[in-house]
């Protein structure tokens, strides 16, 4: 029963072979380049659904529950400057089977991730071909399974296959090409704010909250309310957990990763209330909620077709980079726990001449299409919200653990508040845990439910640290 205490040391391996060659600017960029995507482009729509002008407020609350984790993760991302983000952090604070159950949290938040922006892309590209005159339909019903209807989305399907590929063969997005694409984002959202605001109406914020501020749950097995706008307006945020994953090629991690984290959550949070205001003042809620493209449908509602067609091309060419930054991330996580023993390490191999891992690229990449083929964003972005949750309260926990244990260890970024902000993001993470709808908690604990059996079968036994004896 020891692997409910062992615990790996927080030291970077001696053995680490990834190269350190990413400073601060790269790391706020690759943070905001993760956050900035079918979040806000596509799930803005769905939040407003959920919570009317409310939403508002639903992205402050979400806000604030990821930025008190950011504080968090970035005391623990600059104290173990190692690959593996929330997985890393638990198992060496709190013990083994936690690390894996926070690290098979982790792989179904990043494939999931994947998923719901391939198919947030798939309503911008679908608006943009149909612009063009070529009609390639977002979703095509084929059937019905126990009451869910089955769908396939073509264009997400393709756009995972496409960035699987460019992965596959080696090709890596470069910092520059990352930060002009970052850059063109924002650029469509600050495109975006300039045409709304001047149509903006006080009289669209009435009723504030039409569906309450609570999470209600309907007939349809959805929840509606304010709360329960947070609880998916959430995925909108937590991208900056992809820049611990890069903690082995920070140049400086105990000032850059701190940096890299808090400033692209900084820079996210104020724009996405800026840009949900506009949308909200700028149209009826209930006009864009169940659009795939709302920013764009609604430039185009103030008739400016020019300028919605550059914000979908915009979106249609930058979003897949969320898709490379979460696979690339998957892939990290898959390396560390290979490294650790707790997955087979053949997994952790890259391929001789290419030096990218394919068959955990291609598996990925089914698991995900798959995914995104079949179900719709509001119900992919809940399931990826749950494991992103269940991983924000492992990183508070292992902060407060490691307070205590071990009070001397620097610690080049302290968190501020620490035992204020910790139990805040714990609190605040189970709230819009509850706040999911019944049927994504269930696939969650389902989730999890395969992970622990895997653990015991294979990963107990099979581990660097079981083997060390």
């Amino acid at each position: 029963m020891n692997f409910l205490t062992r615990r790996k040391p927080i030291e970077l391996p001696a053995h680490a072979e990834l190269k350190r060659t990413l400073s601060w600017p790269h790391l706020v960029a690759l943070g905001v380049g993760a956050i900035v995507g079918a979040g806000i482009y596509a799930l803005i729509g769905q939040g407003a659904g959920m919570a009317g002008p409310g939403v508002i407020v639903s992205f402050g609350v979400a806000g604030l529950v990821c930025a008190c984790a950011a504080l968090c993760y970035a005391e623990l991302a600059t104290m173990m400057p190692a690959s593996g983000s929330a997985y890393t952090y638990t198992y060496s604070s709190i013990g083994e089977l936690a690390g894996w159950i926070v690290g098979w949290a982790l792989i179904l938040e990043y494939s999931v991730v994947v998923s719901a922006v391939a198919v947030g892309w798939s309503g911008y590209a679908s608006g943009l071909l149909t612009g063009w005159g070529l009609d390639v339909p977002q979703m095509i019903q084929f059937g019905e399974v126990a009451g869910h209807a089955l769908h396939f989305n073509p264009l997400a399907v393709f756009i995972i296959f496409v960035v699987a590929g460019l992965l596959i063969l080696g090709t890596r997005e470069s910092a520059w090409i990352n930060s002009i694409l970052v850059v063109a984002k924002i650029a469509a959202l600050i495109l975006f704010l300039a045409i709304a605001l001047p149509a903006f109406d006080i009289s669209r914020f009435t009723p504030f909250a039409p569906f309450g501020w609570g999470s209600t749950p309907t007939e349809t097995g959805t929840n509606i309310g304010v709360m329960a706008g947070a609880a998916v307006m959430f995925f909108a945020f937590y991208g900056f957990d992809a820049v611990s994953t890069a903690a082995e090629e920070t140049k400086n991690p105990g000032r850059d990763l701190a940096i890299g984290i808090i400033g692209s959550m900084v820079i996210c949070t104020l724009l996405y209330m800026a840009v949900g205001a506009a949308a909200i003042g700028a149209m009826d809620f209930r006009d864009f909620a169940a659009s795939g493209e709302p920013i764009a449908l609604i430039v185009r509602n103030l008739n400016q077709p020019e300028a919605a067609a550059i914000i979908g091309g915009v979106a249609s060419i930058a979003i897949p980079t969320v898709i490379l930054a979460f696979l690339y991330g998957q892939t990290r996580i898959f390396y560390v726990m290979s490294r650790d023993g707790l997955l087979p390490r053949s997994w952790g191999r890259v391929h001789s001449k290419l030096g990218t891992p394919i068959f955990i690229t291609l598996l990925t990449a089914f698991v995900t299409s798959v995914l995104a083929g079949l179900l719709t964003l509001g119900e992919i972005a809940s399931l990826a919200n749950a494991g992103t949750l269940a991983a924000f309260i492992a990183v508070a926990i292992s902060l407060m653990v490691l307070r205590r244990r071990e009070p001397g260890r620097e610690r080049p970024f302290r968190t501020p508040f620490a035992w204020v902000v910790a139990p805040l993001a714990i609190v605040g993470c189970l709230y819009l845990f509850a706040s999911l709808n019944t049927g994504t908690i269930q696939r969650f604990f389902i989730w999890m439910a395969i992970g622990i059996p895997v653990y015991l079968l294979w990963g107990a036994h099979q581990s660097a640290l079981a083997k060390k004896g």
